[in-house]
């Protein structure tokens, strides 16, 4: 969806330059859209969710939301996918908005919170209060549906520890679900003059990288689901539109390969042998070895030769090593 809902010009958004979508799509082009999607879907155990992103959607007229909706519950009455998401603001959920979307059967909200330091949010621009998403989450959950709450880190009076605080507060909500984006620099905002003049300094890829490894740790503990770190690939800030900030590619990559070198550190870097054997469970496989092999390189500090292989019963970051 584009972004022409929203009430707020937050000081980092240009939601156009983001989504590259200027213009609301027709049901030809939205039923076009799902249909490609679900024809390429060749796993039987995949699940699937038609999602609306990208505007505020309980901002738009109540006309349009029903049509997008209707469109949407067909295919979760017949069974074609297994749920419907919708992103809004903290402050554009009421009893009226949540009757509407449990009506068509929407299962997941998610809360674009970004913050909740009440400074940091007025600082940005955001236009609504933390005390708002807590109402919002309150709402959301007790009309059953489930929640999602997204956090940026690196904005404008932002710090590690406000940054944590916000996760705490997100963990305490009863989010299921949380993304984690970094703030970038993009044109044509507030926050891009800002940069220009030298009165934001946004952060550098290494601490990026950093805080959101302590995060990812903070929500597995608490079973909140990370399911998105960094852009898109597909969000790539159309037409270089991005001016500076830690954007990466494989930003989750790095993330997770920062949290295999920290087991690592703490677990095997002391020892010192011709060689070490490390068995992963297969998923953490890349993660373990790091991004283009960094902790594979890390090891061969203290060993001559370092092997990876998998092991089905491992569960997590737990692993096996043995040394030669």
């Amino acid at each position: 969806m584009p972004e022409i809902a929203c009430p707020q010009k937050c000081t980092f958004c240009d939601q156009r330059q983001i989504s590259g979508q200027s213009v609301f799509p027709d049901n030809n082009e939205i039923i076009q859209k799902i249909e490609s999607h679900l024809a390429s879907y060749t796993r039987s155990d995949r699940e699937v969710e038609i999602a609306f992103f990208g505007g505020t959607f309980t901002g738009l007229p109540l006309k349009r939301q029903e049509n997008y909706l209707s469109i949407a519950s067909k295919y979760l009455i017949n069974g074609l996918i297994h749920g419907i998401r919708i992103s809004t603001r903290p402050d554009y959920i009421d009893t009226e908005n949540l009757q509407l979307l449990k009506h068509f059967g929407v299962t997941t909200i998610e809360l674009g919170a970004q913050s909740l330091d009440d400074e940091v949010l007025i600082r940005c621009e955001r236009g609504h209060t933390v005390m708002q998403v807590e109402k919002a989450a309150t709402l959301i959950k007790q009309y059953g549906f489930n929640l999602g709450l997204q956090m940026m880190i690196g904005l404008p009076d932002d710090s590690f520890e406000k940054s944590i605080a916000t996760a705490k507060k997100i963990i305490l909500l009863g989010a299921k679900e949380t993304r984690i984006y970094p703030c970038l620099v993009i044109k044509n905002t507030i926050l891009a003059q800002e940069f220009e003049t030298g009165i934001f300094k946004p952060l550098n890829l290494e601490n990026a990288v950093s805080l959101s490894a302590e995060l990812w740790l903070l929500f597995e503990k608490a079973g909140v689901k990370v399911i998105r770190l960094g852009l898109h690939r597909s969000e790539e800030l159309n037409e270089g539109a991005m001016i500076a900030g830690p954007y990466h590619i494989s930003f989750k990559e790095l993330v997770m390969s920062h949290i295999w070198k920290n087991v690592f550190l703490t677990g095997i870097a002391d020892l010192h042998s011709e060689s070490i054997h490390i068995q992963v469970h297969p998923k953490e496989l890349n993660f373990a070895v790091g991004y283009l092999a960094g902790n594979k390189a890390m090891l061969m500090k203290s060993f001559q030769k370092v092997r990876f292989s998998v092991d089905d019963s491992l569960v997590g970051r737990d692993f096996h090593y043995t040394l030669s």
